[in-house]
């Protein structure tokens, strides 16, 4: 008996075809990690040696110092001062927790901080900043310095620490201009206007300091720095040094601009000015009252004292009315309403009309100040008794045809931004049939009543819903001076460097034009000079002896409820003016009581005339 062998398989051609596949896969699968491996370990080498080398390396930031910023004289309006900061340096302050919260108890007792906030706010900014040096607190005392480094044993890691800080040397003076800085926060890090800034830098918040914060921001320095696997510091390699920021030089004369401040701040408290150069559009004094020191801003700043700045009671000191306050303007506006009614071809230089001292139109009686009849008059002796019935009828006859009054206006600047150079510019209201209408059509209805002629009528003699500023008449006024060039206000002159060498110009856009003929022009020059020197010009008695002849306009605006609003507006020198001086007091009576005595004393710091005693008030009402 016998067994059969079991008989094996044999390899099919097809299964052999499937072996060979699978065994080229796996062939060409560890070829190609042997050649990675081998390009990596021996091609590639030394570039990865060098890769985890400068993993080693960190970049710690040296703020750099901000460029400071000059009058057109070159007199220092914004400097950096030299200060001393507590800061902690996270390499050496201790590895236990106990023995850092320990430094944290002994340093907040010394410093009157907290140490559980201070220890809180230390590590949240070694979050968001791992190899930064914190700042516990900035513009310390010698002192402070001192007590510390005597005392380092018990203040490991805690190190004093020189910056510069933002110093404004003249306090109030101009505080609404310069604006101030701070820390860049994460939404202003998305705006492309902030390429290459980084968290815990400052940059320009408003005013100048953030109109030109390109220029003024500086370049920041570095301390390349070795660190070892933990994230300790082992060594300094490197050090570059920041460079500052470049030096912006303003328009502004500091003289002037001190004594307009001062002259506002004699008044009711409230206010703001303008002063201009009609052929370039330079500005030599901006500012607004009450005002504020802006060095406050240098550090942190609490809250309290942040809320009584913008605190209404307080007249909201942060609030520039120069740029951003709506005021009607009484009379000043007549110069507007002149130049509306001789463009739209409704009269002429000598067009006649009667003034019997009252006007009735729709079964409302508008009336002159004081209820004064000054007859048949012409435009000239109109703008200088300022004859309010003369103005309404021009106000009445332009309520139709196109809205001429409204047109002209915006084309002198009303009711739109000035484009100064400076942020948080208000454009104002310039009211309008379709502006009334649209808010009594709305639901619910935002008026009582629709446009009427009436609201012609006020906006005539700047009355009713007109908002407008100091540097919005200004403007204004400056395009009749000089033959129709509506100008762009500028502060900005030109960047320059350290010593004082231009590098760069800023010059102003080009400036819009109306066409005003110089007959026309010539007459409402006339008629503002009879205002300021002829016998029964509203201001005459202000201006009387003043060595430089100017032609002005002086302005009343009513306010329900609250005392009247005294302006000023003034050209010079007459007839072939550079200079527009636009003032306000938001309770100041009569224009010639409070803001022409105003506009006398910045005048005369403007062409340095020297004058004694104090300037009255005085004139016929407006």
């Amino acid at each position: 008996m016998y067994l059969d062998n079991e008989r094996r398989p044999t390899l099919t051609p097809k299964l052999a075809f499937r072996v060979a596949v699978v065994g080229g896969v796996a062939l060409l699968m560890f070829s190609v990690i042997f050649f990675r491996l081998w390009y990596l370990q021996v091609l590639s080498g030394d570039s990865y040696v060098d890769a985890a080398r400068d993993n080693r390396v960190r970049e710690i930031k040296v703020q750099a110092p901000r460029g400071e910023i000059v009058d057109r004289h070159g007199v220092p309006l914004v400097e950096n001062r030299h200060s001393f900061s507590i800061k902690l340096s996270p390499d050496k302050l201790p590895a236990s927790r106990t023995d850092r919260h320990e430094v944290y108890t002994r340093l907040g007792k010394l410093l009157g901080l907290k140490p559980a906030r201070l220890q809180r706010r230390v590590e949240r900014e070694l979050r968001l900043l791992p190899y930064s040096k914190p700042t516990v607190k900035q513009d310390v005392g010698p002192n402070y310095l001192a007590y510390i480094l005597e005392r380092q044993d018990e203040f490991p890691g805690v190190e004093p620490e020189s910056e510069f800080l933002r110093e404004y040397p003249h306090g109030v003076i101009g505080a609404h201009l310069f604006g101030q800085i701070g820390e860049v926060n994460p939404e202003e890090l998305k705006d492309p206007r902030f390429n290459g800034v980084s968290m815990g830098d400052r940059i320009g918040k408003a005013g100048i300091e953030a109109e030109y914060d390109r220029f003024l921001r500086g370049v920041n320095g570095a301390a390349k720095v070795e660190v070892d696997a933990l994230g300790n510091l082992t060594k300094t390699l490197r050090r570059e040094q920041p460079k500052q920021g470049q030096q912006l030089r303003l328009s502004l004369d500091l003289n002037v601009q001190r004594v307009a401040q001062q002259a506002l701040a004699g008044g009711t408290g409230k206010g703001a000015f303008a002063v201009m150069n009609v052929q370039n559009g330079e500005v030599l004094a901006l500012g607004s009252q009450p005002s504020f020191d802006p060095n406050i801003f240098s550090k942190p700043i609490s809250q309290k004292k942040l809320n009584a700045l913008t605190s209404e009671e307080l007249g909201n000191p942060l609030f520039d009315r120069a740029i951003q306050g709506g005021y009607p303007t009484g009379s000043t506006f007549k110069l507007i309403t002149a130049t509306a009614a001789l463009k739209s071809g409704l009269i002429t230089p000598s067009t006649p009309l009667s003034d019997p001292g009252s006007l009735t139109v729709g079964g409302v009686t508008f009336e002159n100040a004081g209820k004064v009849a000054h007859g048949v008059l012409s435009l000239v002796p109109a703008l200088t008794v300022s004859s309010d019935v003369f103005f309404y009828q021009l106000g009445r006859d332009m309520n139709e045809k196109g809205m001429p009054l409204q047109l002209w206006a915006h084309r002198l600047g009303i009711g739109r931004k000035t484009g100064i150079d400076l942020p948080a510019e208000s454009p104002g209201l310039l009211p309008t049939p379709k502006w009334r209408d649209g808010l009594y059509n709305h639901k619910p209805r935002l008026t009582e009543r629709p446009w009427a002629v009436g609201d012609n009528i006020n906006l005539s003699v700047g009355q009713g819903d007109l908002q407008a500023n100091p540097l919005q008449m200004a403007v204004a006024y400056a395009a009749i001076a000089n033959g129709g060039r509506v100008l762009r206000p500028r502060l900005g002159l030109r960047i320059e460097d350290a010593t004082g060498r231009a590098l760069q110009q800023l010059d102003a856009p080009t400036a819009r034009r109306v066409k005003i003929s110089a007959a026309n022009r010539t007459a409402i020059l006339e008629g503002l000079r009879g205002a300021a020197s002829a016998p029964g010009g509203t201001s005459t008695p202000v201006f009387e002896g003043f060595p430089i002849p100017i032609a002005g306009k002086t302005g009343t605006a009513e306010w329900t409820g609250r005392p009247d609003q005294s302006w000023y507006v003034a050209l010079a020198p007459y007839p072939n003016p550079r200079y527009v001086v636009a003032v306000t007091d938001e309770a100041g009576g009569f224009g010639a009581d409070t803001a022409a005595p105003m506009t006398r004393r910045i005048l005369a710091a403007l062409f340095d005339v020297k004058e004694t005693g104090l300037v009255q008030g005085g004139g016929a009402p407006d």
